[in-house]
């Protein structure tokens, strides 16, 4: 469920049953909408422990598929893209590598076009969104924190989706080195993504319209990594939720990571989440298993 591992496993080896997970940890979301979405733990498929990141549509699919003919029957509903989704998948890329992501104008990730051929043509995960709601099941996505370093070097403007237009204010165009936080970027992927100044208009619309594309690709779930636990990012946590009440249908908002989670972050939190972590990664071993009896306690 987490997301650290800097070498793909050979995903040809493994089956959907390594990867199955239990999005754990219900708690109550900041609308009426959004606590009945998860009135019960959504479960799902996460395809992170059998591909890592080098999951592409193909095979994302085919697991679909399976998810609707042998676990949609039980409740499992989610099929969720892991991270990294945006990355070039070509020599040299790992977890933490600069300079293969792939980004739009306004600085937001975009699929990478060669595993996901569908996404060309700004069409995002549109079409895989609308394959997966075919099935019956709900489209999910992993996301990190923030905005991208990469996007930050480049300077990209900020959109306004009130005006289709970079981000005015104060007399002046805004762009991405005015909302990065350089001084907090992920700690295990300090090349990859920072926080986000929250506390400005710039930052906000950001985030603003990078959920926004999100909603209008027809995603029903986001996992949003490294803004809890050891990288713990209230502001934009709150942020984050505020701004999925803003669009007309619920997603589901799920934090990562679980390690070094407290009493006292759960409960900081738990009005704005619907799921939050409170482990680290499971993997097929009962040691993983068990420390989450230890936790409940």
């Amino acid at each position: 469920m987490g997301a650290r591992a800097t070498s793909p496993p050979p995903w040809r080896r493994h089956c959907l049953c390594r990867a199955l997970h239990f999005l754990v940890l219900l708690l109550w979301g900041t609308s009426e909408a959004n606590k009945e979405q998860a009135m019960l733990p959504p479960r799902g498929w996460n395809s992170y422990d059998s591909f890592s990141w080098i999951v592409d549509e193909n095979a994302y699919l085919q697991n679909a598929q399976i998810m609707t003919e042998k676990l949609l029957p039980h409740g499992y509903q989610y099929a969720v893209i892991d991270f990294l989704w945006y990355r070039k998948y070509v020599d040299g890329a790992y977890t933490d590598s600069y300079g293969f992501d792939n980004i739009d104008e306004w600085g937001r990730p975009f699929p990478d076009l060669q595993r996901f051929p569908s996404s060309r043509v700004d069409r995002g995960f549109s079409q895989i969104a609308s394959k997966v709601h075919g099935m019956g099941l709900k489209f999910g996505i992993h996301l990190m924190k923030g905005i991208s370093v990469q996007a930050v070097n480049a300077d990209t403007p900020i959109l306004d989706i009130k005006t289709g237009k970079p981000y005015l204010e104060d007399g002046r165009q805004w762009t991405a080195r005015d909302i990065g936080l350089s001084h907090r970027t992920c700690a295990w992927m300090t090349h990859g993504f920072m926080s986000v100044n929250t506390n400005i208009g710039a930052g906000r619309a950001f985030l603003r319209s990078l959920y926004r594309q999100y909603a209008d690709w027809g995603v029903d779930f986001v996992k949003v990594d490294c803004i809890f636990g050891t990288d713990y990012s209230p502001e934009e946590i709150i942020t984050i939720s505020e701004l999925l009440q803003e669009i007309d249908r619920p997603i589901i908002l799920s934090i990562s990571p679980g390690t070094a989670v407290t009493p006292a972050l759960a409960e900081n939190i738990s009005d704005h989440v619907n799921m939050y972590r409170i482990t680290g990664d499971d993997w097929d071993n009962w040691k993983d298993v068990s420390s989450h009896f230890g936790v409940s306690r």
